[in-house]
């Protein structure tokens, strides 16, 4: 079998492309798959920032009352927190939504041509609605402890740029997306067939690396949603100071994992061109 780019054209094709999703698809509105889509979103989103602020909170309480300096779950347990609960949660929503739960995944697939416009806006509301319904939760249970420990907003750390937190982010996310295109990429599966690698394993084992490295920086963003929500359920002026840099850089770090995958690894770029060589000739 001929790899593909190979004399130009791609032989014995062992694996099917998904045509490119609609810009606008007005039709899916009409579709109850489309609204259990965006319920699974939201619930999804929702638990995720249930358990995962939680543990921020329950960690700094811990430790706040312990002359233990090992005391709580650390910045380990809580990148486990946060990557296991993405396992779980794509698990469970991948074949009812396509399991996003963050808005910069969202606009990543949206910039591949996978989801449509009005999907991409939709799912974004519902994840970011779900966000602040799930921080509202730990708010209301750990009413004593949320604003004391911070509320599990995103801040950039003291002793680091603005320059560094938004180049963190771009970077943490633009390999989240880019795992999230690789575990999911239609000619991968056909080739690696024989390898049971279950998607959301790297997808999870990608945020928890993710928040080791970016925690100390910027507490780790990479997901708007996740930021969002802390921020207006935590509703302070550090939360929102440089509330910016956890849109800007997850989406930047997502346009560019887009196009690395799309057009430099799966040779969209040469396919275009191409395709436009040869209507010219004709």
């Amino acid at each position: 079998m001929a790899k593909e780019g190979e004399h130009g054209s791609i032989h014995a094709k062992d694996y099917v492309d998904p045509p490119p999703a609609p810009w606008i698809d007005l039709p899916e509105l009409r579709k109850w798959s489309f609204y259990r889509a965006l319920i699974a979103e939201f619930i999804a989103t929702l638990l995720f920032l249930y358990i995962t602020v939680l543990t921020v909170i329950g960690y700094k309480s811990q430790a706040a009352a312990s002359n233990d300096s090992c005391a709580g779950v650390g910045i380990l347990g809580i990148a486990w927190a946060f990557g296991g609960m993405i396992f779980i949660l794509v698990y469970c929503t991948a074949g009812i939504s396509g399991g996003h739960i963050n808005p910069a995944v969202t606009f990543g697939l949206l910039l591949a041509r996978k989801v449509s416009l009005i999907r991409a806006i939709a799912y974004i509301v519902a994840q970011s609605l779900g966000a602040i319904c799930g921080v509202g939760l730990v708010k209301a249970f750990q009413s004593s402890y949320y604003n004391m420990y911070g509320g599990g907003a995103n801040t950039l750390t003291t002793g680091y740029s603005i320059g560094t937190g938004l180049g963190a982010e771009i970077i943490g996310t633009f390999v989240l997306v880019y795992t999230v295109f690789s575990a999911t990429d239609p000619k991968r599966k056909a080739r690696d067939s024989h390898v049971p690698v279950l998607a959301p394993l790297p997808i999870g084992f990608a945020v928890f690396m993710v928040h080791l490295a970016t925690i100390p920086i910027t507490g780790t963003g990479i997901n708007p949603a996740r930021s969002i929500g802390a921020a207006v359920i935590y509703n302070n002026k550090q939360a929102w100071d440089d509330h910016w840099i956890f849109w800007v850089g997850p989406m930047v770090g997502a346009a560019i994992a887009a196009f690395y995958h799309q057009f430099i690894l799966r040779a969209g770029a040469v396919k275009a061109f191409g395709s436009f060589r040869s209507q010219t000739h004709v």
